[in-house]
């Protein structure tokens, strides 16, 4: 049975030799650290806090999936376009209001995502989640009650800004309470809610179609304020990020959040020695941060909003550009492999394969129940297999599905009713680009970005990466109607294409952090590269391992 370090010096002094069984930063690889438990399930099964805590906090994304969702159906309900002629198909100028209305919630997505980055560092990644929840409800509200298009315009902006807080920060919470072990399996449950909630959300929109009146469409807006309501009052009962709370100086406070969330004591060795590497961490990037902008490190206003602005170029400099480049980089392909296209624009693809009204929808329904599927098995197989191969994998799949529908397309598109089998493979081929993706390109990006940053800029760059994501799922949505209107089986090709560079972006210039702790990602990114810098962090480590010794035996001698 493990003992604690400082259970087995309680009758002699800790020695400098006593104090190198810790591991130090340098040297922490994944094989050398005491694991907490096992990957996979179990590992989900035995840290069944840190697991409960991290699926509360993903009701986030369901709020996210389900507002996406939510739009599809409402955009083409009688009951909607009654009340909002400028959508209508008739109307002038209708696919402008209609893409502007649509937009609306991606612009305010982005804006949201940026802003949350210095919320979430400035009032904690908990109380943020409230702040976000708040707005989006406000939003909803407005929705619910829209009169004219102006007013559920203003409404998916409002929303939208909420909705971009809250796929940024749930995924940062999650990444900084859980056991590296099963950190990705937990982010996972972020990707596996977002495409729950969109798929709830389609589908009683499916239902409530067949409603007479205005609640048809009102319903839907309605409903998504009590998953947005459970979050928001819940996680005041969660335990603050132990990250965060030593990012602040609150050291003591970080351990007994720590020893909640591994549910062992705080004396425990594996409970020490992250919480060590966690303090070392955020230690080091401070005087880094000291080093670099020595002139902005007094306590006024000004020199405090001055760094706040030259930290979010840091996450351009050296020590963390490569951070960037994968987190930026990682969203951007996850929206131009066409997941997001297919989502939107599913009926309309399906009735370029030959369906009728009825099984189109009933389809791109189908579509999204079959990326949930994809989705449940990463919960395994990230941190079984890692996140470089579900990359690799899925964009070789996903390259496959898209040409092989782009030839069946460009050969039969003009004569589907005769060609009844080549439309079925074309929608089979969609299904199983869905499954490679939600397995794959669906949860790793949603991952990544919130386990490679430092602590010090962690909730800037996830900030960034989650921008990435709104600002090119805004493209997509401009491009993806011309696309699919004026080149068939092009769009397609033009999918396919990105979904081979994926594959190269990736092999060429992502790591691999399965099993790693967020603070031994300075290794794998190799930001750590002097021996001054790498004196430096085993002199803060060592100092802090003293000063712990010295406060808890008072009476003992560093030796």
């Amino acid at each position: 049975m493990m003992e604690s370090k400082f259970s087995e010096i309680n009758e002699d002094p800790i020695t400098a030799d006593e104090r190198g069984k810790f591991i130090h930063h340098a040297e922490a690889i994944g094989d050398q650290r005491e694991p907490y438990g096992p990957t996979g399930f179990k590992g989900v099964f035995i840290s069944y806090y840190a697991t409960l805590c991290a699926a509360f906090a993903a009701i986030g994304g369901m709020v996210f999936g389900y507002d996406q969702g939510v739009v599809s159906v409402v955009l083409v309900m009688p009951q909607f376009l009654a009340r909002f002629t400028r959508v209508s198909a008739t109307a002038s100028g209708a696919g402008f209001y209609k893409g502007l209305m649509t937009a609306m919630i991606e612009l305010g997505a982005f804006l949201g995502a940026l802003n949350q980055g210095w919320i979430a560092d400035k009032i904690s990644r908990k109380y943020s989640i409230v702040v976000a929840v708040v707005i989006f409800t406000v939003g909803s509200i407005v929705q619910t009650a829209a009169v004219d298009y102006a007013m559920l315009t203003v409404g998916r902006f409002v929303g939208g800004i909420g909705v971009g807080m809250l796929s940024m920060v749930a995924p940062l919470y999650i990444s900084e309470i859980s056991p590296p072990e099963i950190r990705g399996a937990l982010l996972v449950l972020e990707e596996f809610c977002i495409v729950a909630g969109i798929c709830v959300a389609y589908w009683i929109t499916y239902g409530t179609r067949y409603m007479s009146g205005e609640w048809a469409w009102r319903l839907p807006f309605l409903l998504q304020m009590i998953p947005s309501t459970i979050l928001g009052l819940g996680i005041l009962f969660l335990p603050f990020s132990p990250r965060w709370l030593a990012s602040k100086g609150r050291d003591a406070e970080a351990l007994e959040s720590l020893g909640k969330l591994r549910q062992l004591p705080v004396t425990d060795q594996r409970v020490q020695q992250e919480w060590f590497d966690i303090r070392a961490e955020a230690v080091f990037h401070r005087q880094t941060s000291a080093m670099k902008h020595p002139n902005l490190q007094g306590k006024s206003k000004l020199n405090s909003i001055k760094l706040e602005l030259v930290s979010w170029m840091d996450c351009f400099r050296k020590g963390c550009w490569r951070r960037t480049h994968v987190g930026v980089g990682i969203m951007f392909f996850q929206q131009f492999v066409g997941i997001n296209a297919l989502i939107y624009y599913s009926p309309t693809l399906f009735e370029t394969m030959g369906l009728n009204y009825s099984m189109q929808l009933i389809m791109s329904g189908v579509l999204n129940v079959t990326q949930l599927v994809g989705v449940s098995t990463s919960l395994w197989t990230i941190d079984r297999f890692g996140r470089r191969p579900l990359l690799l994998w899925g964009s070789f799949l996903m390259t496959v599905s898209h040409l092989i529908i782009a030839v069946f397309v460009g050969k039969y598109s003009q004569n589907w009713p005769q060609h009844r089998g080549p439309g079925w493979a074309s929608a089979a081929f969609l299904l199983f680009y869905m499954l490679s993706f939600g397995a794959t390109w669906g949860p790793v990006p949603w991952a990544m970005p919130s386990e490679i940053f430092p602590s010090s800029l962690r909730a800037k760059g996830v900030a960034l990466s989650t921008c990435s994501n709104w600002l090119n799922n805004f493209i997509i949505g401009l491009i993806t109607p011309p696309l699919v209107q004026n080149t068939g089986f092009g769009a397609y090709t033009f999918f396919a294409v990105f979904c081979l560079l994926s594959l190269v972006w990736t092999f060429f210039f992502v790591p691999e952090t399965r099993g790693r702790t967020l603070e031994q990602m300075d290794h794998v990114f190799k930001d750590i590269s002097s021996e001054e810098e790498e004196a430096r962090w085993r002199a803060i480590e060592t100092e802090i391992i003293a000063s712990h010794h010295r406060n808890v035996y008072p009476g003992a001698k560093d030796q």
